[in-house]
């Protein structure tokens, strides 16, 4: 015999039983607390709040504090505390280096593809193309088997491709890479996520312009390949660094604030590294350009670093066991001595790996800071092989940033019409909703002439209503279309801003945003900031805490746990394994 009564149907105008009231199902509501602790914590808070001196301690400060640049900030992804600090490393290329983009992608471009003629046996008419630097950037992806470019968003959905120098026709794009998700580590997808590989993508789809115009048929993997290998050996032959130390002014910039910045670290007590792949000869002759003569407390550049690794062999650094090797630095080309059992103040090392530098320095895991400029290289193989925190150096968020502020009238446009635009939508299934219910009812319904005289007015205002906002809605959808068009392209014709791709933030923005604690676009930046800031990021809200649930304020900074990237298979397993000569100069 059943003693419980039956359930009663859920009514969709009461709370879900065990809401609540009375008796909740998923939580107590009773504070564990002891009411007397919790009532005082109260009062200390309004005591805090209500302080006046310290509302004009905190809103006047007794120091100047100098107003940074948009652009040269620091950009927080997750809580770092600088006071836990001791050790800041440095990769050296793009990072304390920073190129001239253009010109050294000329450079680059120019003798990969004198080499793919000479040696790999391309038409000579493949020798008179011209390298267009708004054809690529940072975060494309090449399919090697069908020979397009494509951009993703941060879910791996292809938003954006173009074959050769033209957009994939929709239907084809549709076809190849709709319903499915782009894997990067499938052998299928080259990733492009360094500046170092801008060269390749536009060769790759320069040639293939080319000689299919000229009715060629071109095997695309192959000629992924040829490029590949033609320009690791322009890097690993030396030929490119030395057309780069003749000139080194027309290539580097020399950032008078670099040395300053490296000063203040050390004045915090820092201790720094530099851990570079480049060679000793090459990371001498920049780090002389770059520093030398800076400071005067500082006659050469090796006294700003109490440990130099040269030709480091990352991604390999952190997950190998390569000892480390001391060089001869008085000569140019960097003699081996032998193997190091130390790692000391005023000498020079290569090679090397990340648990013998732990054990070596006496630093390891969160003491220790690493700012690169490469995802995988510097950025993701830290996080999955230690605690390392770590800071990425992203030079075109500046461009970026300055571009986004001259377009600030029409963003703002733009996002009121993409407001209206979802006004405008509920509003439309709202009334057509409406409409049916009505016409249902003078369909199916005996109503009394007056009533229904009633029912048939409200239907002709509702339908009037319904075509007066799908206009309105089909203009707010050209209109923002067409003004988001206009500002993404005019910061790239081709593809858009390099954080984001349509609705959501790019492949690389994700990444970016996934494995580095910091990000910001030079390493000078941390001049401006004290060397025991605490970075603070804002928590990630759910959709319910941004749509107003009281839990987004219990704790609006985030924490200082591990990075949203790290032990996650699918994300790292999305980042394609550099080539050989991956990152041949730095």
């Amino acid at each position: 015999m059943c003693l419980s009564p039956l359930a009663p149907s859920l009514s969709p105008f009461r709370p879900i039983p065990g809401g609540p009231a009375p008796d909740p199902l998923h939580g107590s509501f009773r504070s564990p607390l002891n009411r007397a602790r919790a009532e005082d914590a109260a009062q200390r808070a309004g005591g805090l709040l209500a302080d006046e001196e310290l509302t004009r301690l905190l809103t006047s400060p007794r120091e100047r504090r100098e107003v940074v640049q948009r652009a040269r900030d620091i950009f927080v992804n997750r809580n770092l505390r600088m006071a836990s600090v001791e050790l800041f490393g440095f990769d050296m290329d793009y990072t304390l280096a920073i190129y001239h983009m253009r010109r050294l992608e000329q450079l680059s471009f120019d003798m990969t593809l004198a080499k793919l003629v000479s040696e790999y046996g391309y038409p000579p008419v493949v020798g008179g193309l011209l390298y267009d630097h708004h054809f690529v950037m940072r975060g494309l992806a090449v399919d090697r088997v069908n020979g397009n470019i494509l951009k993703m968003d941060r879910f791996g959905h292809v938003g954006r491709a173009y074959h050769g120098l033209r957009p994939l026709k929709r239907e084809v794009s549709r076809e190849l890479y709709r319903n499915k998700r782009v894997r990067l580590r499938n052998p299928q997808f080259a990733w492009n996520d360094t500046l170092f590989a801008l060269p390749e993508t536009c060769l790759f789809a320069g040639i293939i312009e080319l000689l299919e115009s000229l009715g060629h048929t071109v095997q695309y993997g192959k000629l992924y390949d040829d490029i590949r290998e033609a320009i690791d050996t322009v890097h690993r032959d030396n030929s490119l660094k030395r057309e780069v130390r003749k000139d080194l002014a027309r290539y580097v910039f020399l950032d008078p604030e670099l040395g300053p910045a490296l000063h203040k670290l050390r004045s915090g007590g820092k201790r720094l590294f530099l851990l570079t792949n480049s060679a000793w000869d090459y990371t001498d002759a920049v780090m002389k350009y770059l520093l030398d003569g800076q400071l005067a407390e500082y006659p050469s550049w090796r006294n700003y670093f109490d440990v130099v690794v040269t030709a480091a062999g990352k991604p390999g650094f952190f997950t190998d066991a390569r000892p480390f090797l001391e060089l001869d630095a008085s000569t140019e080309e960097g003699r081996v001595v032998g193997e190091a059992t130390s790692l000391e103040r005023g000498k020079v090392y290569s090679g090397g790996n990340l648990a013998r530098f732990e054990e070596l320095t006496g630093y390891r895991g969160e003491n220790i800071l690493y700012v690169g400029d490469h995802i995988y290289g510097d950025i993701l193989k830290s996080k999955k092989s230690s605690l390392w925190r770590t800071c990425m150096v992203v030079q075109e968020i500046e461009d970026e940033i300055t571009y986004t502020a001259t377009r600030q009238e029409e963003i703002g446009t733009l996002s009121q019409v993409e407001v209206l635009r979802e006004r405008l939508d509920d509003e439309v299934n709202h009334h057509k909703t409406l409409l049916n219910l009505l016409e249902r009812r003078l369909e199916r319904e005996q109503l009394a002439p007056d009533e229904r005289l009633g029912v048939e007015e409200l239907r002709k205002q509702t339908k009037v209503e319904l075509d007066r906002m799908r206009r309105a809605l089909k203009e707010a959808n050209e209109v923002a279309d067409t003004l988001e068009e206009d500002v993404e392209e005019g910061f790239n014709p081709y593809w858009g801003l390099l954080f984001k791709e349509g609705n959501e933030n790019s492949r690389f923005g994700y990444q970016v945003e996934q494995y580095a604690c910091l990000y910001t676009s030079r390493v000078s930046n941390f001049l401006h900031h004290s060397p025991m800031q605490y970075y603070r990021s804002p928590r990630d809200k759910m959709a319910h805490e941004q749509a107003g649930a009281l839990s987004a304020r219990l704790s609006p900074m985030g924490s200082e746990g591990p990075p949203k990237g790290a032990g996650n298979e699918e994300s790292s397993g999305d980042v394609s394994d550099p080539p050989v000569g991956w990152e041949p100069v730095g």
